[in-house]
């Protein structure tokens, strides 16, 4: 799902809470050694994302947020912001010259730059949350 979150809406966070959980608290995102990536260049989206890029040859930016069920993906268009909300349940990611979130039909490359390789770190804490919440509902396995 994603929204137009350039304005404060109090049923936008009710809807991010109900798909993706609540924000971490300020104890865990310590542990976690925090809890959002840097800002990374968007080189291409999905066909039906191509309303939240801009038109001109602008740089697209976007970051991701960790959630306890999922991730949130804020990507800014000029003086506007847009967030996709992805549960753990829908993430696929593919790490093809940049990185490749894909999820719900769509999909956001991420570009293979400095700040990509700064983000390496992060996204190795997505895998391993992603991971984690996975396991949750893993099937057991007979001996």
């Amino acid at each position: 799902m994603i929204l137009n979150s350039t304005h404060y809406n109090t049923e936008h966070k009710q809807i991010i809470a109900d798909l993706v959980g609540r924000p971490f608290s300020l104890v865990q995102k310590l542990k976690m050694n925090g809890v959002g990536s840097k800002r990374m260049i968007i080189d291409e989206v999905s066909p039906n994302m191509q309303s939240m890029m801009n038109l001109v040859s602008d740089v697209n930016y976007g970051n991701i947020e960790l959630r306890p069920k999922g991730i949130l993906i804020r990507i800014n268009k000029g003086l506007k912001n847009f967030t996709w909300i992805i549960p753990y349940y829908h993430l696929v990611i593919y790490k093809i010259n940049g990185s490749s979130i894909h999820a719900q039909g769509k999909f956001v490359h991420f570009r293979a730059n400095k700040t990509f390789r700064e983000n390496k770190k992060f996204f190795d804490k997505l895998l391993d949350e992603k991971t984690k919440y996975d396991m949750q509902y893993a099937m057991p396995q007979d001996l």
